[in-house]
């Protein structure tokens, strides 16, 4: 694979529409998706994307499509994911490497395996076959390793793809069916009057909408500021690797002892630490601080707060600008932070150590993406009261890919006034300011 980067050649430079349906900001799995589904049932709809399409997290995670391990409200919507997952690639004619090859927790001891007697508690109620599996069925799935697990959780229908294949693919198929896709277009500030979207200043121009979907990823809070709507949004970066052809281990994705590894369409595998990501505050995250208590101490032995390098400089520019100005967005088109050597050497020593077969196999290539986390860990879908015509999803938490296309759907759905098909007051914004006592669900 090839990370995309802004070096990367720009595939789309459409120009500005004077006016569409709806504008989407951001042209991730989340953006695209909707787009899709709205470009489905001819609504006319433009994506501006200030840098390439999937640049950003959504090209630089694991690949995982799992159910397994979701937080209770996310499990039936990622139950209907996987079902759109089953037939995307026929239906927009592309490969994108999607298979049902399973998932695997990998336990030690006993009680880490008790860490998903909740998530087994209630992921029959919506019928997903997750069980324990223990050493005989275990290493008859798992090869080519010590028996350092004792056991596992195991979702037999849970699956992967290539994620940085899949989201440029689907971007492609939506520009098939009319959707008009600008890349290297910065969106800087949503225009309102009367208390109602009526379009957007971008970079380039000024397009006019009656809708607008803000879904960009970690810059999200930083846009939604310039509407005086104050989004708590963490940005955590995590760092990822590839190695050449390996032995097969698992031909699925597994996670277990700090290490995550899933089977790639090359041969080798996707690889990362599970217990190791580092935080860059921006300044709204800071004023929220108090909102990410209950998730930093859940999550707070695997978060390393990074202050005063190239990354905070950014999260902590200039935080408000007039629709004339160069933006933030503008000066930093596609994020690409850049693993440390530390982590890296970290990484080979977790990998080495875990899965000995592939001690002589090299990395190939490493990268890391920003993460935008929410105080509870699950997402927001939600449309904006302040503002009429204003919806957003974001802070996916690290687990978006999987999840995206439903969330696509539910927020074509929701932009059209339909009904979603699920309950989603898990995934309101107001959450965050009705007084809501805010529950983590499974840490990123």
């Amino acid at each position: 694979m090839s990370i995309i980067t802004n070096l990367s050649p720009v595939q789309y430079s459409n120009p500005l529409p004077e006016s569409v349906d709806v504008v989407i900001i951001g042209a991730g799995i989340i953006g695209i998706a909707t787009a899709w589904f709205l470009s489905k049932q001819g609504i006319k709809v433009a994506v501006c994307e200030k840098g390439r399409v999937a640049g950003e997290q959504s090209s630089r995670n694991w690949g995982w499509i799992r159910q397994q391990g979701r937080d209770e409200a996310e499990l039936p919507i990622m139950m209907e994911s996987l079902s759109i997952w089953d037939n995307l690639a026929s239906e927009i004619g592309a490969d994108i490497g999607f298979r049902r090859e399973g998932s695997l927790y990998l336990c030690e001891t006993e009680a880490e395996l008790a860490t998903y007697d909740k998530f087994l508690s209630f992921a029959s109620h919506y019928g997903l076959k997750s069980e324990v599996i223990r050493t005989d069925k275990l290493y008859s799935l798992l090869t080519n390793t010590s028996r350092r697990w004792h056991s596992a959780l195991h979702t037999a229908s849970d699956a992967r793809a290539e994620p940085e294949i899949a989201v440029t693919a689907l971007a492609a198929a939506c520009a098939r069916e009319g959707v008009r896709i600008m890349e290297n277009c910065a969106v800087r500030t949503i225009a309102s009057s009367n208390a109602r979207v009526d379009g957007v200043h971008t970079e380039h121009g000024f397009i006019k909408c009656s809708e607008v979907l803000c879904c960009g990823g970690a810059w999200t809070a930083a846009l939604l500021h310039q509407c005086g709507i104050e989004l708590p949004q963490l940005s955590v970066k995590a760092s990822v690797a590839t190695t050449g052809p390996a032995p097969m281990i698992f031909n699925g994705e597994a996670s277990g002892s700090g290490l995550a590894f899933r089977r790639r369409e090359d041969g080798g595998y996707t690889i990362a630490m599970t217990d190791y990501l580092e935080v860059f505050p921006s300044a709204e995250s800071l004023l929220q601080f108090r909102r990410f208590i209950p998730l930093l101490r859940i999550a707070h032995k695997k978060l390393r707060l990074r202050i005063g390098d190239n990354l905070t400089a950014r999260f902590f520019g200039s935080r408000s600008w007039r629709e004339d100005d160069i933006t933030p967005f503008e000066l930093d088109r596609v994020t690409n932070p850049i693993p440390g050597q530390k982590t890296l050497a970290r990484l080979r020593s977790r990998l080495d150590d875990r899965l000995p077969i592939l001690r002589d196999v090299a990395i190939t290539q490493s990268w890391s993406g920003m993460i935008d986390a929410t105080p509870d860990a699950v997402p927001v879908m939600d449309k904006v009261t302040k503002i009429g015509g204003l919806f957003i999803a974001t802070g996916f938490s690290g687990h978006g890919f999987g999840i995206g296309p439903a969330a696509g759907r539910i927020m074509a759905d929701m932009i059209q006034n339909n009904n979603t098909g699920h309950d989603l007051s898990r995934f309101r914004f107001s959450r965050f300011s009705d007084g809501s006592k805010i529950i983590p669900g499974p840490s990123i």
